[in-house]
């Protein structure tokens, strides 16, 4: 009776990763096939608002001003907007060098964190459409002419971009981490066409003004705008060919402690908006949400359950010596992967087993956190290894 309770926990969470990793995103793709959502594009010039948030960026912000006034849109239906969170360096007095070329600076006294500034800047934009962008991302020039279409069908409500990851250094964790979105870029693109997407990259997406709505300090925002939008009535879209261009973190220690902080800020916002899990208030979005997201950041629990029943199981039947065998194995290389990035000798035979193990350990950090009640409305940008 145990050895039967061990196999069924042993193959349910064999057969629930497999559901996580390659189950949905299959999935999704046939869904999309099958009843794609399609937008009515069209060539528009709106107003448009380009909204840079920033927190001591002095060291970032021209390169990124300078970039942002070569995109390609008619600069009387331009502004560029910098909100600038409390910066203590250079950051202000730089983007005031840029007012006589038409960037306009907003000050947010007090550092109350990147989602409230964008709150308050918001406010201020004079834009029928925000594009929100970060200090340290580059775009291509053609964004707007490849994003701006969408927003001619009036059920679209946001429209996100695709970011690239740079590693010049080619270390690890950038090879990790390019993978990665690899991989998250193609369920995007079958979410989009699905029903929705659930989440943008906060570096490059923008939202019909109108429909923006302010959201709490510690929001993971480019997160909660999906779901913001979709409560609307309205769709958030992906434009794969509109292109922005960021690196990516160099040490285990900085990605890490990225990803725990953007998953504990989705926890959060998962749990305040539990009732769009409901597939029957809220559709396949409620699906995509409860396979992309929740099941996703089960997988500890679940490669835990796997190890343990291997374990019990190893004495009954050779093929689960060889499972457990393979488990060890592969947290061996992750281990060892880590050990020689610290030792400063990398090796790139390890690159995906440590980011694997590097992922799913920002969840379990992050659930903690999240129980804790712990906030991130504030935080300090990671920089030292760029």
């Amino acid at each position: 009776m145990i050895d039967g309770i061990e196999q069924i926990v042993f193959w349910v969470s064999i057969g629930a990763l497999g559901y996580v990793y390659a189950g949905y995103p299959l999935l999704v793709y046939l869904y999309s096939r099958w009843r794609p959502e399609n937008i009515h594009r069209a060539d528009i010039e709106p107003q448009v608002t380009v909204l840079i948030t920033a927190f001591n960026e002095e060291f970032a912000i021209r390169e990124k001003l300078e970039n942002t006034l070569q995109l390609d849109y008619p600069s009387e239906k331009l502004e560029i907007l910098v909100a600038s969170d409390g910066s203590t360096d250079r950051t202000d007095e730089i983007v005031r060098e840029f007012e006589t070329r038409g960037v306009k600076l907003f000050r947010q006294e007090g550092r109350v964190g990147k989602t409230t500034t964008q709150n308050n800047a918001v406010e201020r934009a004079s834009g029928e459409i925000v594009l929100f962008s970060d200090a340290t991302t580059m775009y291509n020039t053609d964004v707007f002419r490849l994003m701006l279409p969408a927003f001619a069908d009036e059920k679209v409500g946001c429209v996100a971009g695709r970011l690239v990851y740079v590693d010049d250094k080619r270390t690890n964790v950038g090879k990790g981490v390019q993978s990665y979105w690899g991989y998250e870029t193609f369920i995007k693109m079958a979410e989009s066409r699905a029903c929705s997407l659930i989440g943008a990259s906060g570096c490059l997406y923008a939202v019909r003004k109108a429909a923006y709505e302010p959201m709490y300090a510690e929001a993971c925002s480019d997160f909660l705008i999906c779901t913001s939008i979709y409560r609307q009535g309205m769709r958030s879209v992906f434009a794969p060919e509109a292109v922005c261009f960021e690196d990516t973190n160099h040490r285990s220690d900085d990605e890490l402690r990225m990803r725990v902080r953007v998953i504990s800020q989705t926890f959060t916002d998962l749990w305040r908006n539990r009732d769009m899990l409901n597939p029957f208030k809220s559709g396949f979005f409620a699906v995509q949400l409860i396979s992309h997201k929740l099941l996703r950041y089960a997988v500890p629990l679940l490669l835990l359950l796997v190890l343990v029943s291997s374990i019990f199981l190893a004495g009954e039947h050779p093929f689960y010596v060889l499972a457990l065998t393979g488990q060890v194995t592969f947290y061996a290389l992750a281990l060892g992967g880590w050990i020689l990035e610290r030792m400063g000798k990398p090796l790139s035979l390890l690159a995906m087993p440590l980011y694997f193990m590097l992922a799913n350990l920002a969840s379990v950090v992050a659930f903690y956190k999240f129980l804790r009640g712990e906030k991130y409305a504030r935080w300090e940008p990671i920089r030292g290894a760029r």
